[in-house]
This record gives structure tokens, C-alpha cells and sequence, in this order.
């Protein structure tokens, strides 16, 4: 499977605009044979902590836009968006397929470094899709620094989609736990970041897809571009068989 990582700067709490964008960008995917494209964290808004503000109800306009542009284009999208919820809203990844459904994940780690977990819920769960013989496990930024759900959903997961708004202040952290989770769990992860400014932040993308290996496959800089990579789910087990590390662990001795 072709995937696309469409790295872009978002307009700040401009969902209309931000649309406008995204379809510029998934139609040039779609054109270069993507059959799933990735959009940054919060796609719609950037960033942003206006929680009560900025949410949209399921079936809201940017949850609209992702299922009609997958339909349209036919390709699968993965995005997230602030999405009404309770107690609060939650920081909702949107995987809209082709046939124009959705699976949602709700971000499991709030961010409560930026106050993240002040204004919007926390998930609790994984989840994982098989779409055209890829078993995808979607997760959103700040997860990347949790090892314990990749490893949960490592056994039955070919990729890691993460999309991202990570800072250009810890830039390094994004590369190196992008390849330490492809590592680690012997499977690819495709992490897509924003680039431009928002919030008061900067970000200077760093999109990456990383190989079952730790080959970095396809790497972004720090302006807007789409990175393009293959993955193969033969390619998982083959890694998986050559080098059966998953194998040994021992989760009864995990404890003190």
C-alpha cells in the first residue's frame, strides 16, 4: 500500500480555510496513487485549547469534509479533530474510508504539559483497522511517548499512523521515538507533523515513515510537502520471524 503524509500548515481556528487546504493536498495524493493519506493533528484548528469553542458535534463539518473527500477521492483519510464529547471534548482521530465511513480513536494522553487534558477527555482505548490487508492502529502526538499502547496493539498492527502537532522544540524526541516504536515492536510508523506557527508555537515538521527495522523510508523537512511510502505487512512478518523478539517477552514478570 501507497501512503501518503501530507505535512501543511494549518490556519489558526479556520476550519473552512484549513479544508481548502486539506483537499488541494489529499486530491495530489490521491492523483500519486495514495490509497491512505495522513493529516496533522487537529487538522481544522491547529492546536488550540478553546475546547468549548472549537468542538463540533459528530457529523460536524470537519468530520463531513474527511468522509466526503475519502469518498470522492477514493482513498482512505486519517485526521484529527476537536470533536464533542462528555465529560468534555475529546481529541478525536477520524479514519474515513472510502465507502464514506468512520472509525473514531479518541487521544488516549492529553497533552498536560500544554493543559490539553484540562479542556478535553482522554480516550480509553485502541483501536485497530484492517483496511485493503493493512492492520492500522491510529494514535495522535503525544501518545508517541507512551510505549505501553503501541506494545498493547503490537501483535495485531502491520503500521503506526500518528498524526501530530509536536513543536520544534523537541523535535529530536519526534525522530527518535517515531524509530524507537518501529523498532521496538518490529512494524512500521508513519508519523505526519504539522509545519508553520500556531499558538504561539512553532512547528518544522520532521514527518517520517520508519521501517519495521528503524529504516527511515521517507523523512520531511520544514516546510509543506507530501512524503510518499510503501508498506508491505510481508514485510512485518518477515521481521517478526528473522528476529522473534516479541516472542520472549514475559508481561507475568513485569511487576515489582
Amino acid at each position: 500500500m501507497k501512503i501518503a503524509l501530507i505535512q501543511m500548515d494549518l490556519a489558526w481556528e479556520d476550519p473552512a480555510e484549513n479544508h481548502r487546504r486539506a483537499r488541494r493536498h489529499l486530491e495530489g495524493a490521491a492523483r500519486a496513487g495514495a490509497r491512505l493519506a495522513l493529516l496533522p493533528e487537529m487538522f481544522s484548528t491547529g492546536f488550540s485549547m478553546e475546547a468549548e469553542r472549537i468542538a463540533e458535534p459528530r457529523g460536524g463539518p470537519s468530520e463531513s469534509f474527511l468522509l466526503a473527500a475519502a469518498q470522492e477521492l477514493g482513498l482512505w483519510v486519517l485526521a484529527s479533530i476537536p470533536q464533542c464529547g462528555e465529560p468534555r471534548p475529546s481529541n478525536m482521530a477520524i479514519l474515513a474510508s472510502p465507502e464514506g465511513d468512520a472509525t473514531r480513536y479518541a487521544k488516549i494522553h492529553p497533552f498536560s504539559f500544554g493543559g490539553e487534558d484540562r479542556v478535553y477527555s482522554g480516550g480509553d482505548r485502541v483501536v485497530t483497522v484492517t483496511l485493503e490487508g493493512i492492520r492500522v492502529t491510529p494514535f495522535v502526538c503525544y501518545d508517541l511517548r507512551f510505549p505501553e499502547p503501541f506494545r498493547f496493539a503490537a501483535d495485531d498492527t502491520d503500521l503506526f499512523a500518528l498524526v501530530a502537532n509536536w513543536p520544534e522544540a523537541r523535535r529530536a524526541h519526534w525522530s527518535t521515538l517515531l524509530r524507537a516504536r518501529a523498532i521496538e515492536n518490529l512494524c512500521y510508523v508513519a508519523g505526519v507533523n504539522r509545519v508553520g506557527e500556531g499558538g504561539r508555537l512553532r512547528y518544522d515538521g520532521g514527518s517520517a515513515v520508519v521501517s519495521p527495522w528503524g529504516e527511515v523510508l521517507a523523512e520531511g523537512g520544514a516546510k509543506e510537502e507530501i512524503l510518499y511510502a510503501e508498506i508491505d505487512p510481508a514485510a512485518v512478518r518477515d521481521a517478526r520471524e528473522k528476529f522473534p523478539a516479541l516472542a520472549d517477552r514475559r508481561p507475568e514478570a513485569y511487576r515489582r
